[in-house]
Parts: structure tokens; sequence; C-alpha cells
């Protein structure tokens, strides 16, 4: 019986979506301005500002003068565009990942991943770095219908009978997830965290190898 696990993020933790983020949505939004959707640029800082939140509310935010049809539509057309470059390896693991992955798992931690992302766009980024090897399940939002970070973590932590461990992540949702369910929150100062969020966690990091010595 498992009891103890690091859970973490997956987009700006152990994904470098920015990589793979420009092109998807350069490609979505050119799709809506052929059809007449959307005019203007790319709102691509703007995405970035916001990253880690819900996908509602990220289509809310990019398109707050369009219907929830187009807003649909849209992120059909992105997921579909982000899986397709995940797929051509376009996009990358931060650094350590599989060596981090692999110093846990030999000090008796099961590893899960909690994302935001939607469950076909998570599996084919663990599909292509066959993170499998090393993590017991991968989780979404979607499995949740608060649509709360907390939430999920704690579905993950009464599934597999957790008692302790760290939660990893770049944004606010994922050091309040922790802080809910009373295990560690590891924050990583990576592509997409705000200076203002990582103050909320425990433990502040600048590579994933840092977990290896912080004594999770």
């Amino acid at each position: 019986m498992l009891s103890k696990a690091v859970i973490f993020d997956m987009d700006g933790t152990l994904f470098q979506t920015d990589k793979i983020l420009e092109p998807s949505l350069e490609d979505t939004f050119d799709h809506l301005r052929a059809l007449n959707l959307w005019s203007g640029e790319t709102p691509i800082e703007q995405y970035r500002k916001i990253m880690g939140v819900p996908l509602p509310v990220v289509w809310e935010t990019l398109m707050p003068d369009h219907n929830n049809h187009i807003r649909l539509k849209a992120n059909e057309i992105f997921h579909r565009k982000l899986i397709e470059n995940i797929y051509e390896g376009k996009g990358a693991l931060y650094p350590n990942v599989k060596e981090v992955f692999s110093y846990l798992l030999s000090k008796n931690y099961s590893i899960f991943i909690a994302s935001n992302g939607q469950t076909e766009y998570l599996r084919a980024i663990v599909e292509f770095y066959k993170l499998d090897h090393w993590v017991t399940e991968t989780f979404s939002i979607e499995f949740i219908s608060s649509g709360n970070k907390g939430d999920l973590v704690q579905h993950i932590m009464k599934k597999y009978d957790l008692k302790a461990g760290a939660v990893v992540g770049d944004r606010l949702s994922d050091f309040h997830a922790a802080k809910m369910n009373g295990l560690l929150s590891v924050g990583c100062n990576f592509d997409f965290a705000r200076q203002d969020e990582l103050t909320k966690a425990d433990i502040r990091i600048n590579d994933l190898s840092e977990i290896k010595r912080i004594g999770i």
C-alpha cells in the first residue's frame, strides 16, 4: 500500500509548454481568422499570464466577446495542434525530470501528475516521453466537477491512501492544493511562474534536481 507521494503539475513544471504554445496558438487563431471569427494579433502574451488556470477561464479571458460555442471550437483546434506538436517532438521536458523521478522511486515515493490540462493532451506527453515508466497515474482536472486542483489532489490521496508527500508546481493553485491536503508545496521558478505566487510555496526551486536535496 502506498503511503507517500510527490504530485507534480505538468505545464511549466515537467513539460516546457512554451516550446509548443506559440505555434499552436498561432495555428488556432489563424484558423479563427480564416473563419472571420477573430481579428487582430494572437493573444500569446495574455495566455502566458494566465497559464495554469482551468481551460474555461483561459478561453473566457482570451475571447471575452465570443460565445461559448466559438470558445469550445477554439479549444478543440488548440488542443489538436498541441497534440500534433507533441508527437512531432517540438516540445521538451524540463531538465532532470527523469533523473528526479528515478530518485523519488528509489526513496519509495510514488509519483503522480495532477494537471489542469485535458486528458488527451496529458496522455500525449506521458506517452511520447514514456513517463508512465515512473508515474503511477496521471490525473486531469476533468476528473473533478469543481475544477479545483485541491479537490483533484484530495481525490488522488484518497484513491491511493496517501498520508504524506508534496505537490510540485509553478502556480498558486498548486500551492493551495498542497496546503488544503496537508502536503509540502514546492514552487518551481520556471517559465510561467509568478514571483508573487511563489512566495506562497513552502520551498522554491530553480531546477527540478534541487528536489533531491530538500528532504521531501
